[in-house]
């Protein structure tokens, strides 16, 4: 029983990290309907509904939950506060005000903000990432392309009968 007391399930570490999953198996979700649903094909107001709902949630945990959670790690379970300097690797990263040769003080809650900070890049560049994979499936220009043979002027080579 001894080996839950560090990392029980109300653990913040156990919280970001199933924030994590839960975001990446939601957008998982829409690449498997993707697939499944066909280009072109009518929305109706339910789909809208529930389609606008389960993005909002999918948002909602991605832009609010992940970071708040590594926020919460970051700041409760390994002490980065911003009263403790980083010293990096060895004497490489030690601040002037400390006898460095280092120009200015990182603080470890500069670091976990920061890592928050790329926490909210990647998720904005997939979400981009993502929405163009969306729009563009069934998208066949490139094939089509390759089966349209053109003149050395551009045209559209047409068989004579």
């Amino acid at each position: 029983m001894a080996v839950f007391t560090e990392y029980s399930f109300g653990s913040p570490v156990v919280a970001f990290i199933s924030s994590l999953i839960i975001s990446f198996l939601m957008t998982g979700a829409i690449f498997w309907y993707a697939k499944r649903r066909p280009v072109g094909t009518p929305l109706t107001w339910g789909e809208a509904m529930l389609a606008s709902a389960y993005v909002f949630f999918l948002v909602f945990v991605i832009y609010g939950v992940v970071p708040h959670q590594w926020l919460t790690w970051a700041e409760n379970e390994q002490g980065w506060r911003p009263d403790r300097l980083f010293f990096g690797w060895g004497d490489i990263v030690k601040p002037k005000s400390q006898g460095g040769w280092f120009p200015f003080d990182i603080t470890y809650r500069a670091i976990s903000d920061t890592v928050a900070v790329v926490i909210y890049g990647i998720f904005l560049s997939g979400q981009i990432w993502v929405w163009a994979k969306w729009q563009n499936r069934g998208d066949d220009s490139k094939a089509k392309a390759a089966l349209v043979k053109k003149s050395t002027y551009g045209r559209p080579l047409v068989k004579q009968g």
